[in-house]
């Protein structure tokens, strides 16, 4: 399919943000590498501050349409809905690796956007999960946690790979855009769920698929 000038600027901002900042790039920068008139970001994004701004809306909205998938789940058990989480988490972030790494690293900076971020998108994220911990709790499927400990170790866990990129590729010489590396590491959560969360039971060491 063709892209369009939107995506083709969206493309570009996306590479450039990796590479040298959201504030070492310039709107003529982006307009260069995606080979469109600077009056185009204008026309789609007003400035290089509401095109950071959509990267933002576009990331978190996908991340917790994913996320409320798994939610969808909890049904069956909080374990299996956890895990549904996972998978489709470390799927979604895996399959927008660019995107992904850009974000979780200015989501580090204090800003106004990442402050709006937190009060909205990173509370209901808050929230879906808060909802999985505790029916677990409730039901006996999980063992007396601490919530926010458990969220802050399970946020550590999705992050991580995309955060670091680098020292995957470099350093351990995994890619975490792979197949391969979706199914071992969302498997490797699952165990952690097993193993810090549930009430005996072994992990589990099979792929779930997403839906």
């Amino acid at each position: 399919m063709r892209r369009n000038s939107k995506d083709k600027i969206v493309e570009a901002a996306i590479f450039l943000f990796n590479t040298k900042g959201f504030t070492g790039t310039s709107i003529r920068d982006i307009a260069a590498r995606a080979d469109v008139n600077v009056a185009n970001i204008a026309y789609y994004f007003n400035n290089k501050q509401g095109l950071l701004e959509y990267c933002f809306t576009v990331f978190f909205e996908n991340y917790l349409a994913e996320l409320e998938k798994g939610i969808a789940k909890l049904d069956q058990g909080a374990a299996v809905c956890l895990e549904s989480i996972v998978y489709n988490l470390v799927k979604y972030q895996s399959d927008h690796l660019h995107l992904t790494r850009f974000i979780l690293r200015e989501m580090t900076i204090d800003s106004q956007i990442v402050r709006e971020i937190m009060s909205t998108y990173n509370v209901k994220e808050r929230f879906y999960f808060k909802k999985v911990i505790e029916a677990g709790l409730k039901t006996k499927e999980f063992q007396a946690i601490s919530i926010q400990f458990v969220i802050i170790q399970l946020k550590g866990l999705l992050s991580m790979p995309f955060l670091n990129m680098h020292y995957l590729t470099e350093v351990l010489h995994v890619l975490p855009n792979e197949k391969y590396f979706i199914e071992k590491y969302s498997n490797e959560i699952y165990k952690w769920i097993h193993s810090v969360l549930c009430r005996d039971q072994p992990a589990r060491q099979k792929h779930l698929v997403s839906s």
